[in-house]
């Protein structure tokens, strides 16, 4: 498969996708040298290549369904699914936070993701599943990791003594890390996901980052909003001595 400048995406070959596996084959090897767990590593790429295949063949579904119930249902199994699993690296017990999880997500994602479909896209129909549901996944996935991040850094201070309003700030802070270097990188260091794979498909450059503009400003606010807002409601379940 060739893949010339401005030309439209082609299906990549089985035979040529096989060639992907060769630097993952070389670090399960490397893992398996140095006595890891490398079962674990084959474990998740296994997992990852079901994973993505079942969605393939999902989303193939939905897309030709193009029915509003369809996406309302999978928009709320998404946002349910990243607030439980948000809550992973948190030691207190998980039905305590889910809620707290879910409103969350709820705030800092659920409206982000009505202002950018219906305001900045303007879709019609507003439900049209190829757009609202890859734009959901980037909002909901980063919703979960700066809840994941905030709540886990925000335990640990508390654990340690520091007061309430001074380990929120921390907690934060550690949050918004990981999309604060994203947005210092970009065009610098990466080009993200999205906008590759639109040049890559033949879309004018100019046209892919004012995409990507769009995408950071969703992600850097739906994280930052979700981290705030679970930060603040989880205080009454932390330990009374601490706040």
């Amino acid at each position: 498969m060739a893949l010339s400048a401005g030309c439209e995406m082609q299906t990549i070959p089985l035979s040529n996708l096989a060639l992907a596996f060769i630097p993952v084959i070389i670090v399960i090897m490397v893992i398996w040298h140095w006595q890891l767990d490398y079962k674990h590593s084959i474990y998740a790429v296994g997992r990852m290549l079901i994973q993505l295949l079942l969605i393939g063949y999902v989303l193939t579904y939905i897309f030709e369904a193009n029915s509003e119930y369809i996406v309302i249902t999978l928009l709320s199994l998404m946002l349910a699914t990243a607030s439980w699993i948000a809550l992973r690296t948190i030691t207190i017990p998980r039905k305590t936070l889910y809620w707290s999880a879910v409103y969350a997500s709820l705030l800092g994602g659920f409206t982000v993701l009505v202002l950018t479909t219906q305001g900045v896209l303007s879709l019609h129909p507003w439900y049209s599943p190829s757009t609202v549901i890859p734009i959901a996944g980037m909002i909901f996935a980063n919703c979960m990791n700066s809840i994941s991040l905030s709540g886990e850094r925000l335990e640990a201070e508390m654990k340690l003594g520091v007061p309430y309003e001074k380990a929120k700030k921390v907690a934060l802070r550690a949050a918004l890390i990981p999309i604060t270097n994203m947005l210092l990188a970009v065009g610098l260091v990466s080009l993200p996901g999205m906008m590759t794979g639109q040049i890559l498909s033949g879309v004018s450059p100019l046209i892919a980052v004012r995409y990507q503009i769009m995408v950071m400003c969703m992600i850097f606010g739906s994280s930052g909003i979700s981290a705030a807002v679970f930060i603040h409601s989880i205080k009454r379940y932390l330990p009374a001595n601490s706040a």
